[in-house]
């Protein structure tokens, strides 16, 4: 039986939920999806500049954990860019903890 699935502590939920390229109807595009938590993994670690072992304590996570977040999410990103997809906001284990801002800006 696997472990139990620890919830990841996200900052907030985004502003925008879809993001698409331009002049093309939603309709017509195919979707990749990013997950909540894939999504505040990338933002720890690409916007803030965290380390990963500093970034997977503010999600409560561990760092392996972190790692496969990061990765996948930018995966996920980046075949969005390449083909032109429309990508989706959505998902994931989370729990919205809005002290995590004020955390880093103290450093």
């Amino acid at each position: 039986m696997p472990r139990p699935r620890k919830c990841r502590h996200i900052n907030s939920l985004p502003i925008e939920r879809f993001y698409k390229p331009q002049g093309i109807k939603m309709n017509a595009l195919k979707r990749e999806t990013l997950s909540h938590d894939q999504l505040e993994a990338l933002r720890l670690a690409d916007k803030e500049g965290l380390e990963q072992i500093e970034a997977a304590k503010f999600m409560n996570i561990s760092r392996p954990t972190f790692s496969r977040l990061v990765n996948e999410a930018r995966k996920i990103v980046a075949t969005a860019l390449v083909n032109g997809w429309a990508l989706k906001i959505e998902g994931g284990d989370f729990q919205v903890d809005e002290s995590l801002q004020n955390k880093i800006k103290r450093g």
